[in-house]
């Protein structure tokens, strides 16, 4: 993952211009995300970088899982993210990510580099003790991506919303995560969890071959449906743009036959951006 994340930072680099150690982006909002869900934690890390006067102003640092559950902050106020108590940290995961955000907004560093091991934990930033070196990947790598243009929706952040009850047929509860950045959909998550609480999410459990649906459908296995329908959300921006029928199946994505919930529980989630 981290190897994709350099990758992807030296090829924008390339393009672009932006150099390591100075903010050249032209003002705007910037978003940048890990390629992959952590192995270990099913977390995927995002940042949100906002440029005014040729400096960064402000930094939003948080994650998505694939595990069926809001982001990650969300998850810290609600006690999901239990760094203290089980990991024996000196501060919850917010408290130190903002510590690193305010860092970055008060020096400017974005060729960061005082790391004390490989995995990327640093002595230099006050009040953090978590590693912070794929944060810093994600602020190159946004700043060295185009601005993201001023969408339709009033406000920002990390908008989650699930079905009120488990299907009796099924025993699966879909949920979807979108994120917002400076108006425009960047990101959709769609999952669900189960009844049966010895199975995983049913992003995670179909990705490991449990699900099944990849030995009937057409159009290929859950996962790959479902990225089809998250993608179209993105595109469509707004997902009463998106017709279902009755079922909440449609024909307007053509690499998706399964009920697409999604696009519902997307449109419930962005009640509260608009």
């Amino acid at each position: 993952m981290k190897k994709s994340i350099a990758l992807s930072i030296a090829l924008c680099l390339a393009v672009s211009g932006v150099a390591f150690g100075q903010v050249k982006a032209k003002d705007g909002v910037y978003f940048a995300q890990e390629a992959d869900f952590a192995k270990d934690s099913g977390w995927k890390d995002q940042v949100i970088v906002t440029v005014k006067s040729g400096k960064i102003a402000s930094v939003s640092w948080n994650g998505v899982s694939n595990t069926g559950v809001a982001d990650k902050l969300t998850a810290v106020a609600a006690g999901g993210y239990p760094m203290v108590k089980f990991g024996k940290a000196k501060a919850e995961w917010n408290v130190q990510a903002k510590a690193v955000q305010d860092y970055l907004v008060s020096s400017q560093d974005i060729a960061f580099s005082k790391y004390k091991d490989a995995e990327g934990h640093t002595d230099a930033i006050s009040g953090a003790t978590i590693h912070v070196k794929g944060f810093f990947e994600l602020v190159n790598a946004a700043l060295a991506s185009p601005a993201v243009p001023k969408g339709i929706y009033k406000k920002d952040g990390w908008f989650f919303a699930e079905q009120p009850a488990f299907d009796k047929s099924t025993g699966w509860k879909d949920s979807a995560l979108v994120t917002v950045v400076n108006g425009t959909v960047v990101d959709v998550i769609w999952n669900g969890l189960s009844s049966d609480k010895a199975k995983k999410s049913k992003l995670v459990e179909d990705l490991a071959g449990k699900y099944g649906m990849e030995k009937a459908a057409k159009k290929g296995a859950w996962n790959v449906q479902a990225k089809a329908v998250q993608d179209a959300i993105v595109q469509a921006q707004d997902p009463a743009k998106i017709p279902l029928k009755a079922d909440t199946s449609t024909d307007a994505i053509s690499g998706a036959s399964i009920h697409a919930t999604a696009v519902v529980l997307a449109a419930e989630d962005l009640k509260a951006a608009r």
